[in-house]
């Protein structure tokens, strides 16, 4: 976080000790505001928009409980800190299961509250308020400088209509980007479709694409219009573009050089009016050098390139995002547990996130599900995040592990006997010989098994 957004609201119906407070923590670098009660403080935060706020518990009229509920629901990510002269344990106790983030006594220490102010900053969380020109962004959750510039990017480009390409780790959101720009671009009233090219087998993928007439094959019943032309005046998204069959790489070359696609079954091309963004997690430049990936579509694709980043990399986001997921999850477990303890916060910032954002929503779920405190201990985040698994298979990554299992089963039971295997996988003999190789295995090499 820059020194420039370190602020820090002060409150407290003592202006000497205010004043004092203030020079404190002005000089280890906070930018800080005072108010007198808790009625003031309120209209200040608004204007102000603290990072933190510290305020004196007894106060009369609106004390500080009362002014922690009433920032609280306004504000429910705002980290407030309670100091009196006043506490007790029981106090203490009382005021962290509401969801207060501290709890100091007076006097004050110089050092103490520094800390506690710095641990708010550190893992508290910025309420980032929504203005009505980045409603295109809204689901995008950030305070991170790294994705504002990101963001910042993105918005510019979306204004035209060069391809884009998204890289980044599995989890990290890259179709929320795609669906960003299209909400941020001018066709943003027309369809954004999404796609796994993953999820598409191989034989099917052209009539996916581009369609298909009734009569094409064996089951096309009825014309089907095909990505392309469902996306038509809007945006086509491509996710795992690196899983493409190369027999389809060309067609889809074609299709983006001239706006044309041909269903299959047809015989004349149909114009159409697509944007197309394309994302993957594999390395297409290894790809390319390996024959898997055509150089000319990668360029065709990759006119304009973001990478997102892990969220290892924007650990200022953990708090918002798990404060997100928080509430998101209050609609389908309750609203019982209000949020994370300091503890449990730390714990989330430094984890690793071999998994990136999906992984911490699936940490929260577990956490929101397990606990029975309205703050999440630290235990319950421990625990999920020892019940996460420490790597992530990518899509295409789990399924040549299933496949390649698959094939080992039905050799096995065949003794070998790729007519017998392939009659059990539903394939013809040509297709699974092909998977056989792809996976760099040989039918005889199970005959001796039985």
């Amino acid at each position: 976080m820059s020194e420039s957004r370190k602020r820090v609201l002060l409150v407290d119906d003592d202006p000497d000790l205010l004043r004092l407070l203030g020079l404190r923590l002005t000089s280890a670098g906070f930018e800080t505001n005072t108010a007198e009660s808790g009625p003031v403080a309120l209209s200040k935060v608004a204007s102000f928009r603290p990072q933190a706020v510290v305020s004196d518990l007894r106060m009369d009229g609106m004390d500080g409980m009362a002014l922690f509920e009433a920032l609280h629901e306004q504000y429910p990510t705002l980290p407030v800190i309670i100091m009196t002269a006043h506490g007790t344990i029981s106090d203490a106790v009382a005021a962290t299961r509401r969801g207060v983030f501290g709890f100091i006594t007076k006097p004050i220490d110089k050092n103490e509250l520094i800390k506690q102010v710095d641990d708010a900053m550190r893992i508290g969380i910025t309420n980032i308020d929504v203005k009505v020109s980045d409603v295109w962004r809204e689901k995008i959750i950030t305070q991170s400088p790294l994705m504002e510039e990101l963001l910042n990017q993105a918005q510019r480009v979306a204004q035209n209509k060069a391809s884009v390409f998204i890289g980044g780790d599995s989890g990290t959101g890259k179709e929320l980007l795609a669906k960003a720009m299209h909400e941020a671009s001018t066709r943003k009233d027309g369809p954004f479709v999404a796609v796994n090219c993953s999820a598409i087998p191989e034989s099917l993928f052209e009539s996916e694409l581009f369609g298909h007439r009734k009569g094409a094959f064996t089951g096309a019943i009825r014309d089907h219009d095909g990505l392309f032309r469902a996306a038509n005046g809007g945006t086509l998204f491509l996710d795992e573009i690196g899983d493409m069959p190369k027999s389809i790489q060309v067609k889809l070359l074609r299709a983006l050089q001239e706006m044309k696609v041909r269903p299959v079954g047809a015989t004349k091309d149909e114009p159409v009016d697509v944007r197309v963004m394309s994302a993957t997690h594999t390395d297409l430049e290894k790809a390319m050098r390996e024959g898997n990936f055509r150089e000319d579509l990668y360029y065709r694709l990759n006119v304009v390139t973001f990478l997102l980043p892990a969220l290892s990399k924007r650990r200022e986001d953990i708090p918002l995002l798990a404060q997100h997921f928080l509430r998101d999850l209050a609609e389908i477990y309750g609203g019982r547990v209000k949020g994370f303890s300091p503890e449990a916060m730390e714990c989330l910032v430094n984890a690793e996130w071999p998994g990136n954002v999906r992984q911490l929503r699936n940490v929260v779920e577990q956490c929101v599900a397990l606990s029975n405190t309205p703050l999440i201990p630290v235990t319950l985040v421990q625990r999920a995040l020892k019940d996460e698994p420490t790597q992530y298979l990518s899509l295409q990554d789990a399924r040549d592990k299933f496949e390649r299992e698959y094939l080992v089963r039905l050799l096995l039971m065949t003794g070998g006997s790729v007519t017998q295997a392939a009659k059990l996988a539903k394939r013809n003999r040509t297709e699974f010989y092909r998977l056989l190789g792809r996976h760099g295995m040989k039918a005889d090499d199970f005959k001796a098994t039985v």
